[in-house]
């Protein structure tokens, strides 16, 4: 009898899948051809191709049936794929009410998850409105210095593989320096990555951003309700009490003895003793709790380092192979430096109009977030079709595919700053150039992950010339266990004094 029953609920399961594997069809949607149980994910699970590789071939395929969006699945679960620019343009401004959220687990007892890229509705309408006055340009010039002091150390340890003619591992020694800052300005603690690159900081940091394909797939397939009620940690129970006694530690130091600094962590203490905002003409009495600013430093420090770090990395390899666009780019610092008295201020960066094109180039080639996700919070009717998506549907909008589109980017394998030029852009639809996401979900920390970027840059090709070590392997191979854009292995540049 218990073998019966087993067959009847594996016959009525696999009826199911094969149920919820014609959704597309039953919406008269293109969908890719598919696998079984697995969907479209079979080379993503099975470790052949990164997320980011095969949503870039899946862009590929809908575009080469002249369609302007189609449907996939992640195992069972229908994913939408909007890869027309207009389209994309309405689904992340007009329409962002349909679609608010990013769809990635979250859960309030699990607190790391509760950050504001995870949560959605109320919750991130609030955090939102409380957190975007700490990401101005004036917040940013108060955190210059913070940033500034971490480039001493950067130069040095470049400095040794220059002097000691050994091949540099850029990718590295570039997520050392950034974790330095974030821990700086997250924490306000002085990680010392670039002196002790086995820090707990930067192991943890790595940590996060390579879940694991289980812990992955156990949010993808389990109800978030169901998963944070059993204690799932989407992060691991080691990262919470990590960065939670970190934080915890921190905001005990500082209102103890009154210690004030200029970073993120001190703005988030004051919005922790604030209260009565205004959301939508009702005033409110909100404040930061101590479990929201974990969230938001784990949130702030893991996307801050990590996206960093590689668009630097992969910025300074483009540069070893294209000698050219690296002299001028030198040639530009040395000139507006000179400007300011030999000083990087941050007036001084943001001035620079060739190195804003390099690395608005090199997150073209490489945009660390390569696919954007969001979920439908209702019912969804796509413009100018009759297909309704329905609520809790997924979209996933491939980045990587737009930017590496021939139709937009001429020879779109071949590193060109020109690119960014006031006439190209003008030539460009809307929303083919999207690193940050566009829209009310904007990357909030845009500002700042730029200017640590380009304060890595200049600080190391205002000193040294950088050439590709024949360590790297050509084409680059991108890292399939990480949840951003990242290269496989190291990035093995020669380095020399200039």
């Amino acid at each position: 009898m218990f073998v019966l029953y087993v067959a009847v609920v594996v016959i009525l399961f696999l009826a199911y899948v094969k149920w919820r594997q014609s959704y597309w069809k039953r919406k008269n949607l293109f969908e890719l051809d598919h696998d079984f149980l697995l969907g479209n994910m079979r080379k993503i699970l099975t470790g052949k191709l990164a997320y980011s590789e095969e949503f870039n071939n899946i862009y590929n395929i809908i575009k080469s049936k002249k369609q302007i969006h189609g449907g996939i699945y992640a195992m069972w679960d229908p994913l939408y794929i909007p890869i027309d620019p207009a389209l994309i343009k309405t689904i992340l401004v007009k329409d962002f009410s349909f679609l608010k959220g990013h769809g990635v687990y979250h859960h309030p007892k699990d607190i790391l998850s509760m950050n504001l890229f995870g949560v959605d509705g109320d919750m991130w309408r609030r955090l939102r409105v409380k957190l975007s006055p700490t990401f101005t340009s004036g917040k940013m010039k108060m955190m210059f210095e913070t940033l500034m002091e971490k480039t001493t150390g950067f130069e040095t340890v470049v400095g040794k593989y220059a002097d000691t003619e050994e091949s540099a591992p850029i990718k590295e020694i570039s997520g050392r320096f950034t974790t330095d800052i974030i821990g700086s300005c997250a924490f306000g603690i002085e990680c010392n990555s670039l002196e002790n690159p086995d820090n707990e900081f930067r192991s943890q940091g790595k940590k996060a951003l390579q879940p694991g394909m289980l812990r992955l797939t156990l949010m993808s397939i389990i109800p978030w309700w169901l998963l944070g009620n059993l204690g799932f940690k989407g992060n691991g129970m080691e990262a919470e009490i990590f960065y939670s006694n970190i934080v915890k530690e921190t905001i005990r130091y500082r209102e103890t003895s009154n210690v004030h600094r200029n970073d993120f962590m001190q703005l988030l203490l004051q919005l922790k003793n604030e209260s009565n905002i205004i959301l939508d003409d009702d005033k409110e009495n909100y404040t930061l709790t101590v479990d929201e600013i974990i969230a938001q430093c784990f949130v702030f420090f893991v996307a801050g380092f990590e996206t960093s770090s590689t668009t630097m990395s992969f910025a300074l390899l483009e540069l070893s192979q294209n000698q050219d666009v690296q002299d001028r780019l030198r040639k530009e610092n040395e000139e507006v430096l000179e400007q300011h008295g030999g000083n990087v201020t941050y007036n001084a960066v943001m001035s620079m109009e060739y190195l804003d094109k390099v690395v608005n180039e090199t997150l073209r080639k490489f945009p660390p977030v390569p696919v954007i996700p969001r979920v439908c919070s209702k019912d969804y009717q796509i413009p100018g079709t009759d297909v309704v998506i329905e609520k809790g549907v997924r979209v996933q909008i491939p980045v990587w595919g737009l930017h590496k589109d021939p139709d937009y980017y001429p020879n779109p394998e071949v590193f060109n700053p020109e690119n960014f030029s006031e006439e190209n852009k003008a030539k460009r639809p809307d929303f083919t150039f999207l690193p940050f996401g566009e829209g009310p979900r904007m990357c909030i920390g845009m500002r700042f992950g730029l200017m640590q970027t380009k304060v890595g840059l200049i600080s190391l090709v205002r000193k040294f010339n950088f050439t590709l070590n024949d360590k790297t392997k050509m084409p680059i191979e991108m890292e399939r266990a990480s949840v951003v854009l990242s290269a496989k292995g190291d990035i093995w540049l020669d380095v020399t004094r200039v």
